[in-house]
């Protein structure tokens, strides 16, 4: 059995898009899954399964959200390992010095290289970004609020269209409560 964390995207952020928590366990638990908790209300969910593909998890549970909640809602999912080797592998950790400031935007695909590289940080400062494996950290040292460098702008500038790239952020606060949790 291995241990997973789905991340879905933009719900019961703002009034829109309202998703119980009870009701993403109980959908998890009729696709088979075990051992299955959420964290807090925008979407975190934990549950082991004995499947290994991570994207075909994701699909499944995108389809089920459609099929049973009514609710087209993009879906991420990483394995407890994945989890480790973003928090163990922070390019940003010795800037950022406030864990809520700290966001870890997470992708459905590895972020390419060449349009990464378009991206100009100098023009986003005092925001800071660096791209992990499947991940990118951004700094957000005056706040998120009016922040520049969101999922939104990476998606935009990563995949074009918002359907080719999908982008779901967590404050550092999260993303470290959820590793304990997976463990």
């Amino acid at each position: 059995m291995t241990a997973y964390l789905a991340l879905l995207r933009g719900i019961n952020v703002g009034g829109r898009q309202r998703m119980s928590m009870a009701d993403l366990r109980a959908l998890l638990a009729e696709l088979g899954h075990t051992e299955v908790l959420t964290h807090l209300q925008s979407g975190n969910a934990l549950f082991s399964s004995p499947r290994t593909d991570s994207g075909g998890l994701a699909a499944e549970l995108e389809q089920a959200i459609t099929q049973e909640l009514g609710m087209s809602v993009r879906c991420l999912v990483r394995a407890h390992g994945d989890l480790e080797r973003i928090v163990g592998g922070n390019p940003l950790a010795r800037v950022a010095t406030d864990p809520a400031r700290l966001l870890v935007t997470f992708l459905n695909v590895k972020p390419d290289a060449a349009l990464l590289s378009t991206i100009d940080p100098e023009a986003y400062l005092p925001e800071q970004f660096a791209a992990g494996e499947q991940e990118i950290y951004t700094w957000f040292p005056d706040g998120v609020r009016d922040a520049k460098l969101t999922n939104v702008f990476f998606e935009k500038k990563l995949g074009g269209k918002k359907a080719d790239i999908v982008g779901t952020a967590r404050n550092w606060n999260t993303v470290t409560k959820l590793l304990g949790m997976l463990s």
